[in-house]
């Protein structure tokens, strides 16, 4: 069996299939996996832990947030002093309407998705949750008007 290298981690052929059989339907058993890819469920169980405690791979339920209630979702672009980077981000974490935080390219970016019921909870987002924060400079909201595309499926780049 060939092992590829992920960015840190190791993987091989099996867990990438194991991957793109879950992305497909992340109800799929492991009794199923191990019946399609011709291995033991033993086997399967084994990577699959190894898998969610690596962080690889996060089993979840993915949601349509709008038709959960949440009226208001979109994006947040935080330019940050870069002096003061980790102390935000670490803020920004712990801000539960804030779902996805990344740290952009341009070196005192983060981009950030958020989920809120409304409005005065975007107002309250942004005015007393994340402006506030020493070392944010501004933030740039954008918000989705509607789902157009979302997929899960898309394999690993080790394919």
């Amino acid at each position: 069996m060939k092992a590829r290298r992920s960015t840190n981690r190791t993987i091989d052929d099996t867990d990438c299939d194991i991957i793109q059989l879950l992305q497909k339907d992340g109800r799929v058993t492991n009794i199923e996996i191990a019946r399609k890819l011709g291995v033991s469920e033993a086997t399967v169980r084994a990577r699959m832990k190894r898998l969610i405690d690596e962080e690889i791979i996060q089993i979840v339920a993915v949601s349509n947030p709008i038709k959960l209630g949440f009226k208001v979702t979109g994006s947040i672009k935080i330019r940050v002093d870069i002096k003061k980077m980790d102390a935000v981000i670490r803020e920004l974490k712990q801000i539960e309407a804030l779902w996805f935080i990344v740290q952009m390219t341009s070196g005192t970016g983060i981009y950030t998705e958020f989920v809120v019921r409304s409005m005065e909870e975007l107002n309250e987002l942004i005015m007393q949750n994340i402006n506030p924060i020493d070392g944010v400079l501004d933030t740039e909201t954008n918000l989705i008007m509607k789902f157009i595309k979302r997929r899960y499926d898309w394999g690993t780049a080790l394919d």
